[in-house]
């Protein structure tokens, strides 16, 4: 259960980051209400998965899932540049995030 909460947390960072985007500053009321929602949940559920597994992976896990998907969601959907550079780095961060997990997590 703890891991599913990181990774509903790691999906939540990718919606605030995409929404810190798109507040332009905190100057736009709905993608900054939209970042305060994702940021605290995101945060909460970090936190409630902390209680029960090791901070180095639980924190990768979520940290990787909110990079890869903030990554992903700009190249498909913000027009943001894709290249084979980008996509090999992605491929990158979630073979680091899976390495690690699998290198000595209990739970």
């Amino acid at each position: 259960m703890a891991w599913l909460l990181v990774i509903v947390a790691g999906l939540l960072e990718t919606g605030f980051a995409v929404s810190l985007k798109l507040s332009h500053g905190f100057t736009r009321l709905w993608p900054t209400v939209a970042f305060a929602s994702f940021a605290l949940g995101s945060f909460g559920l970090l936190t409630l998965s902390l209680r029960q597994l090791d901070v180095g992976p639980a924190y990768a896990v979520w940290t990787g899932i909110g990079a890869a998907g903030t990554a992903i969601y700009g190249m498909v959907f913000l027009g943001d540049v894709v290249s084979t550079l980008k996509i090999v780095s992605i491929t990158m961060v979630i073979a680091g995030v899976i390495g690690l997990q699998l290198s000595g997590s209990a739970q």
